[in-house]
Parts: structure tokens; sequence; C-alpha cells
């Protein structure tokens, strides 16, 4: 019994625990083929967490996931809730470098990694040192650790909520720092995800299908509900517009969150093709993760009609704000007033309250006073704070009614499709190609996934492009890949010698409404 505690009293039995105890035959994951019901989610869980615990993990500790979209992601989440350890959730695309820097700083003891990742994490757990458990592959070293636990020693599933997770976000130094919304507390964890429950109305029989990466705030966080009131989970591995619409139908979903780069997949599809699918069932999609141009609001509002299509705005520090279709058709643009309990602030630099209509940084306090950290970063978490609100250096204004809307961001963080991706990290391995004097990589307008990556290299000899896109590509993950290499023969510079990027993107965004993707 190492390391699995009882938060739960067995007449205090809520959320998770009890969808597992009260309903084991309903399916909890639908993934292809395969049904996975509660109580075999619940069996399954238990029997990792021993072996998460044989392996190191245990409570306070961190176990890092690094799977495509599949049960055994959440499987892995859950056996950690039942050790009180945090789960570090890892984009997957990430390279082997990238990789160690994350295991080495979270200090997490166990990673769990597909099979078709093995180049990757090899070589990062060896740097590491942190115990490592494959899914997949032949043999299935993560179905046959789990059959191995005697039935005799499998707990049942006590937690109300999966284990809190740690998310990495680039910093504007190029190293990722995680975010910490303090330690483990079942109880506010608890009241937390009971907040969301009521706030999107969810119901025991609402389908939810995962329509982006589970190790993304949104699209996994929301698996978080539908496990909490015992809904089911559609699991969608990647995406594909066609695959989405078919799994809505077959599967009579209720709930998606999605990104607007989804929209627009799912727009491109013809419009005879779409209406061949019976998407009736579908009565809420959240987005989030960039701002929607508002042409392709107006679309999809009408594809998607009759489900309510609600925006959201926030980060993986919080959230902040949400708007209705209703309120957004009469606001065009705008990304909605506060959440309960939440408030939102513009301030100049000063920390003074901007009137209505005048553009500041943008300032979230959350609701009973939730606050977050970066790892071991204190410099990072004071600059983000001010007094009881937060920034993650967004510019934008509230209109006289309160609405929120975003027009810029302080830093140069370029956000493409709902990922956030920091141009310094990009920057840092273009300098350490031979040819390259200087560059500047920044974000330009895309259609389909509102920014695209672009840089601009100055260089001391001639170089392919394709070379410098093989040498990025080589280190970093492929999202980070600028979409253009453009050579110049000089870049802009002030009296001190510094880059003037401002000058470099300003011409990128000229004509454009709003300088944010």
């Amino acid at each position: 019994m190492n390391g699995i505690r009882n938060e739960n009293n067995d007449d205090e039995v809520v959320g998770l625990a009890a969808s597992v105890r009260d309903q084991p035959g309903k399916p909890a994951f639908v993934e292809g083929e395969r049904v996975t019901t509660y109580g075999e989610f619940g069996d399954r869980a238990g029997r990792l967490a021993r072996v998460l615990a044989a392996l190191g993990a245990g409570s306070g500790d961190r176990v890092a996931i690094m799977l495509p979209n599949s049960t055994a992601f959440f499987e892995t989440w859950a056996a950690a809730a039942e050790l009180h350890a945090s789960v570090v959730l890892v984009n997957w695309h990430l390279k082997r470098d990238e990789l160690a820097y994350i295991l080495d700083d979270s200090g997490a003891k166990v990673l769990v990694a597909h099979a078709s990742l093995r180049e990757v994490y090899e070589a990062a757990t060896a740097s590491s040192g942190c115990a490592l458990m494959v899914v997949g592959g032949e043999p299935d070293e993560y179905e046959r650790a789990i059959a191995a636990v005697p039935a005799g020693d499998v707990v049942p599933v006590r937690s109300a909520v999966l284990a809190s997770p740690v998310f990495y976000t680039s910093g504007t130094t190029g190293r990722p720092k995680g975010v910490i919304h303090g330690t483990f507390d079942a109880g506010r964890a608890r009241l937390a995800q009971q907040g969301q429950i009521a706030l999107w109305g969810w119901q025991p029989d609402d389908v939810y299908i995962l329509s982006g990466p589970a190790y993304h705030a949104g699209p996994g966080g929301y698996v978080m509900s539908a496990l909490f009131v015992g809904a089911t989970s559609v699991v969608l591995p990647t995406w594909d517009a066609r695959e989405w619409l078919r799994l809505v139908q077959r599967h009579h979903v209720t709930i998606s969150f999605m990104t607007p780069a989804h929209f627009i997949r799912i727009l491109e599809v013809p419009e005879a093709e779409r209406r061949d699918f019976d998407l009736s069932s579908l009565r809420l999609i959240v987005h989030g993760g960039a701002p929607c141009p508002v042409p392709v609001k107006h679309r999809i509002l009408d594809a998607l009609a009759p489900a309510q299509i609600w925006e959201l705005y926030g980060a993986s520090e919080g959230g902040a704000t949400r708007i209705s279709p209703d309120e957004w058709r009469a606001r065009p643009g705008s990304v909605g007033v506060p959440w309960p309990g939440t408030e939102v602030r513009v301030l100049d630099d000063d920390g003074a309250a901007r009137a209505a209509g005048e553009p500041g940084l943008v300032y979230i306090r959350p609701a009973g006073g939730a606050r977050f950290h970066y790892h071991d970063d204190d410099a990072k978490t004071s600059q983000a704070w001010r007094d009881d609100a937060f920034t993650v250096g967004d510019i934008g204004y509230l209109d006289a009614d309160g609405y929120l809307f975003l027009t810029d961001r302080a830093s140069d963080m370029v956000l493409r499709g709902g990922v956030n991706i920091y141009p310094r990290e990009i920057e840092e391995v273009l300098y350490t190609h031979p040819a390259v004097v200087d560059c500047a990589v920044f974000g330009v307008p895309d259609e389909r996934y509102g920014e695209a990556l672009h840089a601009v290299v100055e260089l001391r000899a001639p170089v392919d492009t394709d070379a410098l896109r093989s040498h990025v590509q080589a280190a970093l993950a492929d999202y980070k890949v600028p979409n253009v290499f453009e050579v110049v023969d000089e870049l802009p510079r002030n009296p001190n010698g510094k880059v003037m990027k401002r000058l470099l993107r300003e011409r990128a965004w000229a004509g454009q409404e709003r300088n944010i993707g």
C-alpha cells in the first residue's frame, strides 16, 4: 500500500471514485473499436498505481506522460492521483534534448512514453535518470506490467479527481518553465472541478470527444470533467476533420473542446459532404487556444448549428473569460466577460486601471485566491503577478460593458493553432549554424492557424534555406520550425546593435485589424 492514500471516507465518495463504484459497466472511454468501462478503468488505474509505486513514484512526486491521445494517457493520470503524485503533461512532438530538459527540471520519477518515441525517450531518460514505462510495442511492457499485479493488491480507486497537472510553457529565455498550481489539495481540486461542471452544465449522459491533444489544458481537462460526472469520452488519436464528423455522428457526441484551426479544417470539407453527417447531438463546443478570426467564427456558428459554440480566454496559468454565441454576435471579436469569481483588469505600465476602450496589459485575478508559480523561477513568477492578479503578457481593452477584446501581446510569443511558441528558442538554434550572423523569428498572419513562423536571417556565407530548415528541425519539434526562411543582406538594428524585430513584425502585419493571431 506504499504511496497509495484514501482521500475520501466511504460516505463521501464522489467524482471519479463514484463513477467507478456506481456504474462499472458504463463506457468511460471509446478508442477505435475498444471500449473501456468505468469498472475496467478503475481496475487498470489501481493496478498501474502499484506499478508506478514500484518504479519509485509516491506522494508529492511527479510522473511524466508522453503519449499520443489514448485511454492509457488517462489511466496513467488516474494512477498518479492514487499516489498523490502530480503529472507532467509532455508534448509528444518534442525532441530528445527538449524532453531531457523537462524531465530534469521537473524531477520526474517516472516517464510513461509510447514505443514509437523510442529514439526520443531512450536518450532523455538515460541522461535524467528517471524510470521508464513504455506503452505499445512488442511486447507491450505497459500491458504486461498491469496484468502482472495480483488481484488482491488492487486497491479500488479513491480519488475524486485526477492528479494536479504540471504544464510546461516556454519562457522568453527559450527554456520552458513548469506552471505549478499549488500543492495537491484534494478538497480544493474537487471544488474546482465541481465549478467547471456547473459552468458548462455537464451531465452523466454527455459524450465528449477529445479533439485536441490530451497534454493541453483544454482538451485534456475536459476529460477530467467527463470522468467526474460519469460521462463517456471518445478518443480521436490525431486530428482529422472527416473522422471527427464521423465519430460525432456514430457516438452521438454532445461536447467538444476545439481551436479555430479545427474549425477551419471542418469548413474545408465541402458543405454538401458535411450535411451528410448527423451532428444534431452536439449541444456544446468550447473553443480557445487562439483568438478566432471573425469570418471563421461566423461560418462555424452556421455550420455546426444548433450547437452552442462558446469561446473562452485563458492560459495554462489560469482561466479568465468566456462568451456565448449570442453575445459574440453582438460583439464580434470579443472573448467575453470574466468567469464567476474571476476578475479581469486592464492596467498601464504603472499598474493604474485603463479606461474603457483604452488598451493595456491584461491581468487576471483567479477565483478563490488561487495562485500558481513557475517551477524554480522566482523571478518569472514575480514578474507575472501584480498583487493578487497575474498576466501572461496579453494586451487588450475592456469595453463599456466589461467585455474583453485582445489586441496584441507584450512578448514576442507566437500562438500557432493554440500552441504557444517563443521565437527566442528557435533563434538560439539558428545561431548555432555556422553561416548565421543574426536572425529574427516572429509570427505572421496565417488564415488556418492564426499565426505562422517567419524567420529573417542574415548570413555570413551562402546557404540553402532548406539547410536552415533542416538545422532547426533536427533540434526542435516540427511545429517550432519556421514556415518561411527569408535571407536579407542586413537586419534592421537600433543604435545599440539590437535587431528591431518590431519593424519586421509591423511590416508583416500591415493591414491587419489586430496584431494578435
